[in-house]
């Protein structure tokens, strides 16, 4: 049985689009198809869901399809309850509110709990900004780690930059971090104020979009050009500092 086919209960991990990308541009023939087969959904956001549920070309009623809304407010305890149409049979799909679930999303909690219980998992094919971004920074790809959102707190920022740039140079590995679109300013900000100038920063904003953008500089290079435009455009920064 191949990974895209729909028959028997199992959890699928249902990409979804970074933005306002028409559909067919960003997912395989292949996933699209899988997806319009399923049963029910889990997602962040069932209003999301629905929009791209419709995008994707799904054939029932919207307003009948089974959405479970899986985010930060969710309970542990909650999570059983989400599994019960897979374990009964039924092919659900899990979503994130944009990208791959599971990754830097509550869809992992789910995911290991259906390992737990013996549940089939099939990842869909589809767009990783993450992966994206590594892919077109020129950026050290053998070695790389993400972590996600840094502190909001100044002084804790600041020393959680030092300490990404001192890991990068000591494993000669990339370093991933997002943002808070409306905060990317001033994190790229603090990344100039404390970065060595040798060290390489690549910002990949809009990712698949039309006004995708994507530019690897060092540091110096970035404090002698005009500032980019990355307010409210997700962006991933990624640091490389020089051995």
């Amino acid at each position: 049985m191949s990974d895209t086919d729909v028959r028997g209960g199992a959890l699928y991990l249902v990409p979804t689009l970074l933005g306002q990308a028409p559909v067919e541009h960003t997912l395989p023939t292949a996933v699209l198809q899988c997806v319009r087969g399923l049963d029910a959904f889990i997602a962040e956001s069932a209003k999301s869901a629905r929009h791209f549920l419709k995008a994707a070309g799904y054939p029932r009623p919207l307003a009948q399809v089974s959405i479970s809304e899986l985010n930060e407010h969710t309970s542990h305890d909650a999570l059983p309850a989400l599994l019960e149409p897979v374990a009964s049979g039924r092919r659900v799909g899990l979503m994130s509110e944009a990208g791959c679930p599971a990754i830097a999303d509550p869809g992992a909690s789910l995911v290991a709990l259906a390992h737990e219980r013996g549940i089939r998992v099939v990842p869909l094919v589809g767009p990783s900004s993450l992966l994206l971004a590594l892919m077109a920074s020129g950026l050290e790809g053998q070695r790389f780690c993400f972590h996600g959102y840094l502190p909001v707190e100044r002084t804790a920022r600041e020393e959680a930059i030092r300490q990404l740039e001192s890991d990068s140079r000591r494993a000669r590995q990339t370093q991933l971090v997002i943002e808070t679109p409306y905060r990317n300013e001033r994190l790229f900000r603090s990344l100039l104020e404390i970065c060595h100038p040798s060290t390489r920063l690549c910002l990949a904003t809009d990712l698949t979009l039309t006004n995708e953008s994507i530019s690897t500089r060092t540091i110096g290079q970035w404090r002698l050009v005009p500032p980019p435009n990355i307010d409210k455009h997700p962006t991933v920064f990624l640091l490389l500092a020089a051995s």
